[in-house]
């Protein structure tokens, strides 16, 4: 579980985030919607620890993030899996040398573990002897499934998804979002996606929060959306709607 409390998030004299409270389950895929310029990926980023807030509190389970030093905050990042908008893979690494970055970098063991642990990684999102393909050689789609393996490659109890669906057409989207919501579940992971794709949010959103000009508007489940009577909400969910019709040339 994460929990932030009255947290706050400045640049210069902008304000971006604005006393916001909220709590991610764990075992759940908690999203943040919300349009561009909203300040959803500044909360993530803050959630995190990219962006240090100017006040307010971020708890991992009991832990208060704020009050770590460095080397505590890179102990509890080895807790942490992070699935990058694109991918972010290394152009010039193979898949499994991908997979195996996070291994080398935190932990201490054999050759032999790290390949095990990475092969483990590829067979669970179903990307299994493609260990020496470059991501050149894969698919938008399989470069998403082995960012996802990377994310999972030290078994974090934490994962951040930013924007997982970018890109994609809308059946490897749902792969993805799939994938992401089964990995949760199976591992009792705290997961956060940060997405304004509401097909995600309908399929995969267990908590959802809308973040409306650096604050938390709404709060609620994927079944309570449809019956709000936010009219910024409503505004956000039919404007989403209706680009994805015009981008994939659908009637409106």
């Amino acid at each position: 579980m994460i929990r932030v409390q009255n947290i706050s998030k400045s640049f210069l004299d902008r304000i971006v985030l604005k006393d916001i409270t909220a709590r991610f389950e764990s075992g759940k895929t908690n999203l943040i919607i919300g349009q561009s310029g909203s300040g959803k990926t500044v909360l993530m980023k803050s959630i995190v620890g990219l962006h240090e807030v100017d006040h307010g509190e971020i708890y991992y389970g009991d832990t208060l993030f704020n009050n770590l030093n460095f080397k505590e905050k890179k102990r509890l990042r080895q807790k942490v899996g992070m699935l990058f908008q694109g991918a972010a893979l290394f152009d010039s690494a193979t898949v499994e040398e991908n997979v195996m970055y996070p291994l080398e970098m935190f932990t201490e063991m054999t050759s032999e573990e790290k390949l095990e642990r990475a092969n483990f990684c590829l067979q669970r999102v179903n990307m299994d002897n493609t260990n020496n393909l470059f991501p050149s050689e894969l698919s938008g789609g399989m470069k998403k499934r082995v960012a996802i393996a990377r994310a999972i490659a030290l078994n974090p109890k934490y994962l951040f998804c930013d924007e997982p669906n970018s890109g994609l057409d809308p059946k490897t989207s749902i792969l993805i979002d799939n994938l992401i919501k089964e990995i949760t579940e199976e591992y009792g992971i705290t997961t956060i996606v940060n997405t304004h794709d509401m097909n995600s949010v309908m399929g995969i959103g267990d908590n959802i929060i809308f973040i409306y000009q650096g604050e938390k508007w709404w709060e609620g489940t994927k079944e309570e959306i449809l019956n709000s009577d936010n009219k910024e909400l409503n505004e956000f969910v039919f404007a989403s709607e209706l680009a994805k019709q015009i981008r994939y040339g659908h009637k409106a």
